[in-house]
């Protein structure tokens, strides 16, 4: 006995439209428009009878199409790279949620540390992006241009740009290593290193800078160094290097936590405890944690956060005006991983910190 032919199958009913909504609450089109629009002119008796159309139809406004007209997706691109960096990660999350504040999402773009992001950035603006972060990410003189071209602001986190079209957000690089090599001379130590990230980022290159330099102001020679790439295991292998040399460093400047922490296993698992004192550069929050416990110069995310913001919305409510770039200072922690000097500690917000 055969089979009835299958039924057909069911077309999906019409998602409800503004129209609809306009039509049950008896409001016009525009009105409807405005009701779901935050900031605009509507009646609060208005407003309650379209949200109460638009529940009962089950209609939800399309943002896409709202973005044909006012030219603005609300939508902030943010490229980063090295999510394995916990102080990335806090910062993508704290990012998100202030701009989600002003009214705007974020799209999040990952780019591989070290290469080229270009193609990236070109994948971004495809998006129709009202603006872009970049967080640890590069910024090409080519695409700074093409960005002014297109309308949208570009504000860099944790990285400078010759670009001066380009706004920049960074932490006190320069200040917070210098700080870092008087606290190292005040605890006694004499054969200092420096554990560096990427040889081309700016991050890199300010830290060493400033190290180096107060270093030399103090008398000493130029420190001992590795290079590390900002990479957990090749850290670890640059650490295992220079404590194993006939005369090791007796102090190591991680050029950010994440090697820090790579450092501070390998000295406490390899080297019989911790025979060198190590300090990092970030404040990430594993470095708080007990089992951890680095010393560390911080970059304080809410104050970084809010300026990006501001440097966003500076942007986009006045194109003409000049960029901000911005320095936020920070202070440097004392958690236990390095010899403390006798004087210049003091507690700030719970944190034991040294002002040298």
């Amino acid at each position: 006995m055969s089979k009835p032919p299958a039924a057909p199958p069911r077309r999906p009913e019409r998602a409800a439209t503004a129209h609809d909504v306009a039509r049950r609450a008896g409001v016009s089109q525009s009105a409807v428009s405005r009701a779901f629009t935050p900031g605009a002119s509507v009646s609060a008796a208005t407003r309650a009878r379209v949200e109460e159309a638009a529940a009962a139809l089950g209609y939800r406004p399309n943002l896409i199409a709202r973005s044909l007209i006012t030219r603005r997706s609300s939508i902030v691109g943010v490229a980063v790279a090295y999510l394995d960096n916990p102080f990335y990660a806090a910062l993508l999350d704290a990012l998100s949620v202030a701009l989600e504040a002003t009214g705007h999402r974020v799209l999040l773009f990952t780019a591989r540390p070290g290469a080229n992001t270009d193609p990236i950035l070109e994948e971004v603006l495809r998006y129709r992006v009202d603006a872009l972060v970049l967080a640890s990410v590069g910024l090409s003189s080519r695409f700074a241009r093409e960005c002014r071209q297109a309308g949208v602001p570009v504000v860099l986190v944790n990285r400078r740009s010759e670009d001066d079209g380009a706004a920049c957000i960074t932490g006190d690089n320069a200040g917070g290593a210098a700080l870092i090599a008087r606290f190292l001379a005040a605890g006694g130590h004499r054969r200092p290193a420096f554990l560096a990230g990427l040889e081309d980022a700016s991050t890199s290159r300010e830290r060493e800078a400033g190290f180096a330099t107060e270093l030399a102001a103090l008398g000493f020679g130029p420190p001992l160094r590795a290079v590390g790439h900002y990479d957990f295991g090749r850290a670890e292998a640059a650490t295992r290097v220079l404590l194993s040399a006939a005369a090791p460093p007796d102090a190591l400047f991680c050029a950010n936590d994440h090697m820090g922490f790579a450092a501070l296993g390998v000295a406490r698992r390899e080297f019989g405890g911790l025979p060198v004192s190590v300090v990092g550069f970030d404040d990430a929050g594993p470095a708080g944690w007990a089992a951890l416990g680095l010393t560390t110069y911080s970059q304080p995310l809410r104050p970084m956060v809010d300026r990006v913001v501001t440097a966003l919305m500076r942007q986009m409510l006045a194109p003409d005006e000049a960029p901000l770039r911005e320095t936020v200072p920070g202070a440097l922690l004392l958690r236990g991983s390095a010899r403390e000097p006798h004087d210049g500690v003091s507690l700030q917000d719970g944190e034991r910190v040294w002002r040298g």
